[in-house]
């Protein structure tokens, strides 16, 4: 594994990506609720997607072979944990756990951690403090198929405009040679990578951090806490400014995270790895 840190990479593919994600839907395809559509909804999208731009390739490579998943589904209605305590929610991530590997990591990793910081203002602890609270450090980076799980959520009607967006997202990453269909795994809502990009994200604001041409966030560490850095900058972190509540930089954090007992807890974890 390379830890270098290398020059970070341009937005590949801008032009497909601005169609792919902002073109107005070609044919209609019908959401639902339970499975017994879903054969037709492809079918529909599988249109949809040549109309925005995408080869034939990409669309046998993703929508050529995709299937509605039930635990999708589940997880996506079973989310019990954003709402316990604070205390409750440290302890259930093994707060302390990540907090000791951490400070291991920013040791083992030094050269690394400060280019990072050098380049993008953001300390080691709270890029190590969200990677070990996403994968715990790459343990645990999720085995679901991303497209299934996309094309799951994206046809089901709760939030699929959303889901949409982001399985378009997905092809382009696939189109644009970034990643491949097999290596495109992991959590249950499309998540990717050490640090667990939605694919939107990954194509706004991941780099080559090793400088080998490609943004892989899955198979490269050192592109996915780069590209963690670079998505908490171009959340307006300032370098040298606090990052706890009701500091400047707390703003970045609430960025990455809708709930505001992760947004803590990572705030909590980094000084702790950062003191």
């Amino acid at each position: 594994m390379n830890w270098g840190i290398g020059n970070a990479a341009s937005i590949v593919g801008a032009g497909l990506v601005a169609l792919t994600l902002s073109a107005p839907p070609a044919f209609a395809a019908k959401c639902g609720n339970t499975s017994a559509g879903f054969s037709k909804w492809v079918a529909a999208t599988k249109k949809e997607a040549a109309a925005r731009g995408f080869n034939q390739r990409t669309i046998n490579a993703t929508l050529g072979n995709v299937s509605y998943r039930k635990r999708t589904i589940r997880l996506d209605r079973n989310q019990r944990s954003f709402k316990l305590s604070l205390d409750q929610f440290m302890r259930k991530r093994g707060a302390n756990t990540i907090v000791r590997k951490g400070k291991q990591l920013k040791k083992r990793h030094q050269k690394l951690f400060t280019s990072l910081e050098r380049r993008y203002g953001v300390p080691p602890g709270v890029i190590l403090a969200i990677w070990g609270m996403e994968t715990g450090f790459g343990g645990f980076m999720g085995s679901d198929d991303t497209i299934s799980a996309l094309a799951t959520l994206a046809y089901d009607c709760r939030r699929s405009a959303f889901f949409t967006n982001e399985l378009y997202a997905a092809m382009t990453i696939i189109q644009q040679g970034q990643l491949t269909r097999k290596q495109m795994r992991g959590a249950g809502h499309g998540e990717l990578g050490h640090t667990q990009f939605l694919p939107s994200n990954y194509i706004r604001f991941a780099v080559d951090g090793d400088g080998n041409g490609r943004r892989d966030l899955v198979g490269s560490k050192t592109d996915a806490l780069a590209s963690t850095a670079n998505y908490l900058r171009r959340h307006g972190w300032k370098r040298g400014r606090g990052y706890q509540p009701g500091q400047r930089n707390f703003r970045a954090i609430q960025a990455w995270n809708a709930a505001s007992v992760y947004q803590k807890a990572i705030a909590i974890i980094a000084l702790q790895i950062d003191s």
